[in-house]
């Protein structure tokens, strides 16, 4: 799935070489039963991509929506033991409507946590409070959920990377409905910050583009 991106002036010049790429692309999941867990991860809407057979092992290889990277399973894949792939990472924009999304389709989805300290531990359970982070701070809200054999996805919420996340000057959605949460965050900035000019800004797009991008890269936001 291509990218919804962002650029701003500096992205007009010739893009930078680079000397290769390395993108981690297929994760392997260890299951019992390859029809089991095939059910289970077409049932939450991810893409079967590929069902093949390879010697003595069949490959099935799914993709979640929006992501770059897929994960693959089946008879004879790995001799890792059925639900040991743990704390696997999917990033939503929105983790209240990725949690009622996955309980409408059935999956035994944990409620959503934050660190009771304010940090990011969403490794230790006793560390967890309930409920998004109180600030909705990016990274910081959590929920787990688990395949027929346990293999467990840890769910977690990002509205603004880390700075050295993202290519300096792009910034990259992964989905529409990414860039449609970071246009109505910058919608309603503007809209605050026509209120503090008392006036009508006829350049919104560039503010709202500035916006965007500042955000994504982990910059002062346009005041």
């Amino acid at each position: 799935m291509n990218s919804t991106q962002v650029h701003d002036e500096a992205t007009t010049s010739a893009p930078t070489a680079r000397g290769g790429d390395t993108k981690l692309e297929v994760v392997v999941i260890p299951v019992s039963d390859t029809d089991r867990a095939a059910d289970f991860y077409n049932r939450i809407g991810w893409r079967l991509d590929a069902d093949l057979v390879i010697g003595s092992a069949r490959v099935l290889q799914f993709t979640p929506p929006g992501s770059q990277c897929s994960i693959i399973f089946g008879a004879g894949v790995t001799s890792s033991a059925p639900g040991t792939a743990q704390f696997l990472f999917l990033v939503v924009s929105d983790i209240e409507a990725a949690r009622r999304d996955l309980v409408s389709k059935g999956v035994d989805a944990s409620g959503i946590f934050h660190d009771a300290g304010g940090g990011y531990n969403f490794f230790d359970p006793d560390a967890r409070a309930s409920g998004p982070d109180p600030g909705r701070r990016s990274y910081a809200s959590y929920l787990t959920f688990q395949d027929p054999d346990g293999n467990k996805w840890l769910v977690q919420e990002i509205t603004t990377r880390f700075a050295g996340r993202i290519e300096p000057n792009r910034t990259t959605f992964d989905s529409a409905r990414d860039l449609a949460g970071a246009l109505r965050r910058a919608a309603a900035a503007h809209g605050n910050y026509e209120k503090r000019i008392a006036a009508t800004d006829p350049n919104w797009p560039d503010w709202y583009a500035a916006y965007i991008a500042a955000e994504q890269a982990g910059k002062e936001l346009p005041g």
